[in-house]
């Protein structure tokens, strides 16, 4: 495991503070919560190895995400929409998740995230988190199982950056008041437009590219850059 970067003083005094109200948006798998969601999907449809694989390559910039997404999603039709409630009791929240959440919220930031997931899980886990601001994919499905395909628009490196400067308008907060976490490639965007922006356990391309890194999985660690 690499060190975590610590943050000096001198970088410090242009990060977000929590003396102001600010919007921190992270990612979910392998960020908010420890697994891949599409990857425990996998498995239950019996080609675990075969999805992990192609998730890891999109993550590491290897792969279009959109591409890449339809191509592990059609692996998964048939599968009943029962699994859902399986794959939601199987995951955990990132050590320090909740903690960094409620810390946030006690000084009057708010909390989003933008998930190459799925919301019929992220729905669930934004609830238990109390999240204000949540998107995420959502899969097809008909007669109670999986078609094999994705509604609507696919959730992308665009579609995250976007999300985050939506947010933060609405709030009415500069994006120096803005902090953006994640450990894939599609969050690379975010990151560099963030106020402060770290790449958490992340993939070898992000962390060359990220401004600041955090390779503890501990998300309570970020507030250590928010004095």
């Amino acid at each position: 495991m690499l060190e975590q970067e610590t943050p000096n003083i001198a970088s410090m005094a242009s990060l977000p503070t929590l003396s102001a109200p600010g919007l921190l948006v992270m990612d979910v798998d392998s960020t908010l919560i420890d697994e891949e969601v599409i990857d425990e999907l996998g498995v239950a449809a019996g080609v675990g190895e075969q999805i992990a694989s192609v998730t890891a390559r999109a993550m590491n910039g290897e792969l279009d995400f959109r591409e890449a997404l339809r191509a592990r999603v059609a692996l998964l039709k048939g599968l009943p929409t029962t699994i859902f409630d399986e794959v939601y009791h199987r995951v955990h929240f990132t050590h320090g998740a909740l903690e960094l959440i409620d810390t946030l919220h006690a000084h009057d930031w708010r909390v989003g995230v933008v998930s190459g997931g799925f919301h019929e899980v992220v729905d669930r886990l934004a609830a238990d988190a109390h999240l204000d601001y949540w998107i995420a994919n959502r899969l097809e499905a008909a007669d109670g199982r999986l078609t094999g395909h994705v509604l609507g628009d696919i959730v992308t490196k665009d579609t995250k950056l976007e999300s985050l400067r939506a947010w933060a308008a609405r709030m009415g907060i500069d994006m120096a008041q803005t902090v953006a976490v994640g450990d894939g490639a599609n969050d690379l965007p975010m990151i560099h437009a963030a106020g402060l922006g770290v790449a958490f356990c992340a993939k070898p391309k992000v962390q060359e590219d990220a401004p600041h890194r955090l390779n503890e999985r501990d998300l309570a660690k970020i507030l250590d850059y928010l004095k």
